[in-house]
């Protein structure tokens, strides 16, 4: 235990004997160790708020719009178009087995809420009882559409958080409260919470009535449109897996329903998150190799400096070697003693580095409002270990070598030489 003691306080004393080269080492290696951090915790942030908007979208949707069947394979601008009906949906919920739910969507941008307050252009869905599952909707007070509001199509309505807002600014909870909608009364039942980090998440600025009430009032706009026309569907799977299944069942059966061959893929419009989730998943796993490989370039450079100062460190005291050895200190005394000495430096300079960039990212989170699909930097601790394990192999290795040279001297020849 002496001995340890002893080495731990003169690898102090030489490291406090060359502050200034000590700190530019330490200074290098925690910029290096910081800088990997840092550029891997931006890859996370912007990985996390692209996950984080496509959860706000819900779990594992896939969005089928109404397509148009080219009559030239590749070509778009001339064709037959067609638009889903309420028996594709049927279809779909009763045919494909790899569909798990499925809500049919009717869609106005033209409708006026007027409340006795104010009066707002809102964006309206007509949707299912079972559209607040698929799309993952927190809810705010009171109540979501049920079946029976749908059977009986009733006058009442789910609004978002920017609508509660802008129709009762001085009313937390409008439940009960009636507004009008295009002059027809409605009954405010529910209100869904805030979606996202503020109001200007574009589904705050929704209402929802049941589907029937608006095919009732607020049926499709269009020539040629059939009168059970809808705005899209959307669909989830049973589990992610059958992602692909689900879309090509649900492809089949609008194509057999609309007359075209379901080979048509340009026929087809829509929008399957989990494949974009796939998708941005590998572009940001490449991004993260990226910057991680250049964070790592940065820390092999500080490593490299140690060795070289460990080197220079070994040259400048080969006499205070001799001596010791001389004295009575063994080989492995020598050697412990700058692999010890190498090893601090990287260690604690990775450490420090760490903590640093650690409080920065904390920092950031305080004091930066995201921006749709990008959260702030965080530190990933598997970088932080991969890091910090990386430097205190460097350390071992940038005493290692020097530090044999030394045990190996003879004492008569390293008191011997200048």
């Amino acid at each position: 235990m002496q001995v340890f003691v002893d080495i731990l306080r003169q690898t102090f004393r030489a490291l406090w004997a060359n502050k200034l080269r000590t700190f530019l080492t330490m200074f290098g290696i925690a910029w290096g160790v910081g800088s990997l951090l840092l550029l891997v915790g931006l890859g996370e942030g912007f990985r996390s708020g692209n996950e984080r908007g496509l959860k706000q979208i819900g779990d594992n949707v896939i969005f089928i719009f109404p397509g148009l069947v080219p009559a030239v394979e590749g070509q778009h601008d001339a064709g037959r178009r067609y638009f889903l009906t309420e028996r594709d949906a049927r279809d779909i919920a009763h045919e494909a087995p790899h569909v798990m739910r499925i809500a049919p969507v009717l869609q106005r941008n033209d409708i006026r809420i007027v409340s006795q307050f104010q009066n707002y252009s809102s964006n309206t869905l007509g949707a299912s009882a079972d559209f607040d599952l698929i799309r993952n909707l927190p809810h705010g007070e009171g109540r979501w559409l049920n079946q029976v509001d749908l059977d009986e199509k009733r006058n009442v309505m789910v609004i978002g958080e920017e609508v509660r807002k802008q129709l009762f600014p001085h009313q937390e909870n409008p439940i009960g409260a009636y507004v009008l909608a295009n002059g027809i009364r409605f009954q405010v039942v529910g209100t869904i919470a805030l979606i996202g980090r503020d109001s200007s998440n574009g589904n705050n600025a929704r209402t929802y009535i049941p589907f029937t009430t608006m095919r009732e009032y607020f049926p499709m706009k269009g020539d040629n449109m059939p009168d059970d026309a809808l705005s899209f569907v959307n669909i989830t799977p049973i589990d992610r897996a059958s992602h692909t299944a689900a879309v090509e069942e649900a492809h089949r059966i609008i194509a057999r329903n609309h007359g075209f061959d379901p080979s048509k893929t340009d026929a087809f419009d829509g929008w399957d998150t989990v494949e974009s989730s796939d998708r941005v998943g590998q572009i940001f796993t490449a991004m993260d190799m990226f910057l991680g490989g250049v964070g790592m370039v940065t820390l092999a450079l500080g490593a490299i400096g140690v060795i070289n100062i460990m080197l220079v460190s070994v040259s400048e005291r080969t006499r205070e070697i001799g001596l010791r050895k001389a004295l009575g200190a063994t080989s492995a005394n020598v050697l412990l003693q700058f692999c010890f000495e190498g090893a601090f430096l990287t260690i604690v300079s990775g450490l420090i580095g760490m903590f640093i960039v650690w409080g920065f990212m904390l920092g950031l989170q305080h004091v930066i409002t995201s921006p749709q699909g990008f959260d702030p930097p965080t530190l990933v601790p598997a970088s932080a270990a991969l890091a910090i394990g990386a430097l205190a192999v460097a350390g071992i290795a940038a005493g290692l070598y020097p530090a044999r040279q030394a045990a190996l001297l003879a004492p008569v020849e390293a008191l011997r030489r200048d």
